[in-house]
């Protein structure tokens, strides 16, 4: 099996989501990382991506809400190599009714082995990496 090479730029794509439970949490930590934040370009889901772009004054792409196919959206995009880092507030402690979507984000961000962060210290370390700064070359399976 053969690795797949793609160029990951300075100014990374960033996917923001939040469970209704964490929204709090991923807007204290935004908050706190506003300025690192603002350097790269952040997508999010739906009603993540209103609050935090109301918050922060902060331009976010933002797709359908979680439920309705916004995290399946995201994961797509991974999968296309068009995400570089998933930063993902999930609330495990509270069962979800889309729970087989969030599952299949967080496999695909696993499978296409893309930085990802379930929790503030996470997205702190990650966010505060010196790679977030330079190009770098990701190497990924290649599932053919």
């Amino acid at each position: 099996m053969q690795n797949l090479k793609t160029v990951v730029k300075s100014r990374k794509r960033i996917a923001l989501i939040a469970h209704n439970n964490k929204k709090k949490e991923l807007l204290v930590w935004a908050e706190k990382n506003r300025n690192l934040l603002f350097e790269h370009k952040l997508y999010s889901t739906s009603s993540t991506g209103i609050l935090l772009e109301e918050h922060l004054n902060i331009k976010i792409k933002k797709y359908k809400s979680g439920p309705l196919g916004g995290d399946l959206q995201i994961g797509a995009k991974i999968v296309k190599k068009k995400i570089d880092i998933l930063i993902f507030f999930w609330d495990p402690l509270e069962a979800q009714p889309h729970d087989p979507d969030v599952k299949a984000l967080l496999r695909a961000a696993v499978v296409w082995d893309i930085p990802m962060a379930c929790n503030t210290s996470t997205a702190s370390f990650i966010l505060s990496s010196a790679m977030m700064k330079e190009t770098y070359i990701h190497i990924a399976p290649n599932y053919k």
